[in-house]
């Protein structure tokens, strides 16, 4: 794809784009296309019949290239980028040490530039939607939305509503008042999508994790909870309640396909049959677990059980190919060995639950993570005259494999090109990140961030001068 192609893409007015194929859910359909046209795709078939039956729009033809759904990220922080590479080797519950320290540290700006720093990451991984879970930096949400939508991505926007956490905390009314406002504040927004949130079951009362359950089946919103996460949580809620989490969530009445449950790494047979019983969903985020979890959610398990989830980053990293090569290979190592299990439910299942199944969990299913007629636009186009991908086999167990994100030629997001070669259209990329490199360092600079363990500059550091020590 040359530039003047891709000039044509970033052009206004409607578009016929000839890819060497489309990825569809039944798989790649070679020789297809599609029209574009207000941000979504207003036909896809065959290139042949709709070069006919669009005869005013000259087609761009795009040979090498896939077009495919763009990536659904089901779990992100977008205002914790600045602390991203704290979390690395640390013990799990960071969220106490780390993030809230480091989130409240952050003004206007630093947050602004943190969730749009995220965002321009996203994009370059191939995601086209991104799930926050709600910032507990002291700023208005609409600065997390406003980073969303100058970066062109699609954003599910978690208020938090936790009033069980602190002492100052605000009373029930006051929080589902709140709640209220932020999912009508957001309606109609093309691009920003109201979400409510609770950072743990313990962080909410009874009454408002049921109240936020309801407005949000009300609004067709989710309301995102980390559950069932880590050991200590899980046993904090047993000693309270007499129940796990997810068990406690279900008693006051917060389960349903509204819930999003974030991690849900550590289930019981029971609670698997609650989430299938109930159409809860789940964002499975295997990177997370890698890198500062308790456990692998079963997610093969989730899978054949017919429960809903999607796949997310946690904000660990914004590379979707490496996020659905993580899917699978978590699932190999934590399950498939010790059982035999030489497929872990294909390629082709990572790869939808990173884009349709992704965007069903997060409650835009009806809108986007599909190649379909009336759906929005978001897609890549997706180098495939590579090494890596040129002799395909089974390609969705070769973009799950070998894609990576370099081979992403091109991010649209609703209809809108936002990202060609790695670079965002329209606006200063490296300049987001030399400012966000600066307040990066003066918000970690004031925040009581606390961690276990050094840096491993500062730990090989100690330990050379020990061996110094022992030589002499």
């Amino acid at each position: 794809m040359n530039r003047s192609d891709l000039d044509i893409l970033a052009g206004p007015g409607p578009l016929l784009l000839v890819p060497v194929a489309v990825l569809l859910p039944e798989g790649p359909a070679d020789g297809w296309a599609v029209t574009i046209d207000d941000g979504r795709f207003e036909a896809v078939g065959p290139a042949d019949e709709l070069e006919r039956t669009h005869p005013q729009l000259t087609a761009v033809r795009l040979p090498g290239h896939l077009l495919m759904p763009g990536f659904v990220d089901a779990h992100h922080h977008l205002t914790q980028s600045f602390g991203s590479a704290l979390a690395f080797g640390e013990p799990s519950e960071i969220f106490r040490r780390v993030w809230i320290p480091l989130e409240g540290a952050l003004d206007e700006e630093s947050a602004y530039t943190a969730a749009k720093l995220a965002a321009l990451e996203a994009l370059r991984g191939g995601f086209t939607t991104v799930t926050d879970a709600g910032t507990r930096a002291g700023v208005d949400v609409d600065v997390v939305a406003s980073a969303a939508r100058d970066a062109g991505i699609r954003c599910v926007l978690g208020l938090v509503c936790n009033d069980a956490d602190h002492e100052e905390a605000p009373d029930p009314p006051a929080v589902v008042e709140h709640a209220e406002k932020h999912l009508a504040r957001y309606d109609g927004d093309p691009l920003v999508h109201p979400s409510l949130a609770v950072s743990i079951p313990e962080a909410a009362t009874e009454r408002t994790l049921h109240a936020t359950a309801r407005l949000a089946a009300e609004a067709g919103a989710v309301v995102q909870i980390h559950v069932n996460e880590h050991l200590a949580g899980v046993e904090r809620s047993l000693v309270r309640h007499g129940l796990r989490p997810l068990e406690h969530l279900h008693r006051v009445g917060a389960l349903g396909p509204q819930l999003l449950a974030a991690h849900a790494t550590m289930l019981t047979p029971r609670e698997l049959t609650l989430l299938a019983d109930t159409g809860t969903a789940v964002s499975y985020n295997p990177v997370a677990s890698a890198w500062k979890g308790n456990a692998v959610a079963p997610a093969t398990s989730m899978a054949e059980r017919g429960i809903r989830f999607g796949l997310g980053t946690d904000g660990t990293r914004g590379d979707g190919f490496r996020l659905a090569e993580a899917a699978e290979f978590a699932q190999r190592l934590a399950y498939g060995l010790t059982t035999g299990d030489s497929s872990c439910g294909a390629g082709w299942t990572w790869l939808e639950r990173a884009n349709r199944g992704g965007a069903d969990a997060v409650g835009l299913g009806a809108r986007t993570g599909t190649v379909a007629q009336g759906m929005a636009a978001d897609f890549l186009l997706v180098d495939v005259d590579t090494p890596e991908l040129a002799l395909s086999w089974d390609l969705p167990w070769e973009l799950v494999r070998r894609g990576n994100r370099d081979q992403i030629a091109a991010v649209f997001v609703a209809g809108r090109l936002r990202m060609r070669h790695g670079r965002p259209v329209g606006w200063d990329g490296p300049e987001l990140v030399r400012r966000a490199a600066e307040l990066a360092r003066a918000a970690v600079a004031r925040a009581n961030v606390t961690r276990v363990h050094p840096t491993s500059t500062a730990s090989r550091a100690l330990i050379r001068s020990q061996e110094r020590s022992t030589a002499h």
